[in-house]
């Protein structure tokens, strides 16, 4: 009896530690997965679990996303707070591209932190666990996935840190191919670096592979249009090849793989010009700067002027191009923002030091572009993302693996905030105290049962009737998820 309780602890001891792959293809809609664009990611879900109502956080947009994906929690919390953030202290007259990595540095430098919540990577270390990051990206989206590359590395297109590992990622990898639409080549470098790198080297325990297709090729081309389902397909045959890959290793049994997107994607109208909205409201500093810097879709003033903010607003909500209007919360709390007919911050999960007056939301419509793909915003360029339409909200999440169910699909809320909890937990760790998102434990094949889902709407409007908010939201037990918002014009 002693020697086969010792045999059965020795077999234990050997069986392979499950790693965890999250891939993030940029910018997939859940009707982009299908049988005849996508079959082996159609297929990879078939064989685990697609969670039918997955969220992005809003703002809807990719460096906002990837915060909350590796923080697991909301802007309120992580503070990066737009795909251009204005942060006074490391320039004080214009927004910051959040996708140049050097900007990022910038505000490190001028903040003392980038993020304001711990992050997967510096967590995973803490517990003598590693994250490594690939990226075909752009710097910024690539760095904010490791930023503090605690114990792990980051690989990029462009760069690659820890610096001293960059002569052995060139070595395998051979010099970067240059970008093209669809960027196919760098996205299969990125899924070389995965294949020959992280699991013949590295190894890490959860790495994050982000892919930049679709993304890029929608933006230039179109929701659904030839190019973009020629990328969509390529990214799937890089999903076939990681699957192809592990299964030779004999890895694919103890690899949990995640497929999520960071937004959805809609076409473009082109009506809204915030910027030109706002300038009639701005004043000359000493300087010759203007004191309103419009930061995507954040006004920031530089001085204080509650009457100003509500002359903005006032503006903004006569303008049809315009949709949700978010500002800082009322007294009291509640939904209602401080300016009538807005909705409050903390409905959009935006209220942070960092925060700007007034948060300002696209507006949309159901419409079907000539593609047959519904979803248009008033935002400028060919197609996009960013509002708090459903259709950039409305996100892709899957999952396969020794730990997720089988054959399944769930219609729960999750959100990208839910990733970090959950990788936490298959690794055996709780989530940390700053974390907002749950675990999803109706993916897991020993998870708990998870409350229902219950839903709930919150509106608000101007005093004359002219202007109506709402914003539809949806609760699973303590976590609340923003479906989308909705404006009515009398």
């Amino acid at each position: 009896m002693v020697l086969l309780v010792f045999a059965l602890v020795s077999i234990r001891a050997q069986a392979p530690r499950h790693t965890h792959l999250v891939i993030v293809v940029d910018g997939l809609r859940p009707d982009y997965v299908t049988s005849n664009v996508m079959p082996r990611l159609t297929r990879l879900g078939q064989r685990g679990i697609v969670f039918t109502a997955h969220h992005s956080v809003f703002p809807t947009v990719t460096r906002v996303n990837v915060s909350s994906m590796v923080t697991g929690a909301y802007p309120e919390t992580h503070g990066l707070l737009g795909n251009t953030i204005y942060i006074p202290s490391a320039n004080a007259t214009r927004g910051l591209d959040t996708g140049e990595r050097e900007n990022l540095e910038a505000v490190e430098r001028s903040e003392g932190k980038l993020l304001t919540a711990p992050t997967l990577g510096e967590i995973l270390r803490a517990n003598g666990r590693t994250l490594l990051g690939i990226s075909s990206g752009a710097t910024g989206s690539a760095y904010l996935i490791n930023h503090t590359v605690i114990g792990g590395a980051v690989i990029q297109t462009d760069f690659t840190k820890p610096v001293s590992f960059g002569p052995k990622v060139l070595g395998v990898l051979g010099p970067p191919p240059a970008h093209a639409t669809p960027n196919d080549a760098q996205n299969q470098r990125a899924i070389d670096a995965y294949l020959k790198l992280a699991l013949d080297d590295l190894r890490p325990d959860v790495t994050i592979l982000w892919i930049n297709d679709p993304d890029g090729t929608a933006h230039a081309n179109g929701v659904g249009a030839p190019l973009t389902k020629s990328a969509l397909t390529l990214v799937d045959g890089g999903i076939g090849r990681i699957e192809d890959g592990l299964r030779a290793r004999g890895l694919l049994d103890s690899t949990n793989i995640i497929v999520a997107s960071d937004h959805g994607f809609s076409t473009e109208t082109g009506e809204l010009d915030l910027p030109a909205l706002v300038a009639p409201f701005a004043k000359k500093l000493g300087d010759g700067s203007t004191d309103i810097v419009v930061s995507e879709g954040a006004v920031h003033l530089r001085q204080s002027d509650q009457a100003r903010v509500a002359a903005i607003v006032a503006a903004l909500q006569g303008r049809p191009e315009v949709g949700a209007i978010f500002t800082r919360p009322a007294p009291g709390g509640g939904a209602a923002g401080v300016v009538p007919g807005t909705l409050s911050f903390d409905i959009a999960r935006w209220n942070h030091p960092r925060s700007g007056d007034i948060l300002v939301s696209a507006n949309w419509t159901n419409n079907a572009n000539a593609a047959g793909f519904k979803g248009t915003t008033t935002q400028k360029g060919v197609a996009g993302h960013g509002s708090s339409s459903p259709w950039d909200i409305h996100n892709t999440l899957m999952a396969a693996g020794p730990d997720f169910r089988e054959r399944a699909t769930s219609d729960l809320p999750t959100s990208n905030v839910d990733l970090a909890p959950t990788l936490l937990r298959l690794l055996g760790f709780p989530s940390a105290p700053s974390m907002t998102g749950r675990v999803i434990e109706e993916g897991l094949r020993t998870g708990a049962r998870s409350p229902a889902k219950v839903e709930r709407g919150e509106t608000v409007g101007t005093p004359d009737g002219g202007y109506t908010l709402s914003a539809h939201l949806s609760i699973v037990g303590s976590s609340r998820y923003l479906d989308y918002t909705e404006v009515r014009r009398r």
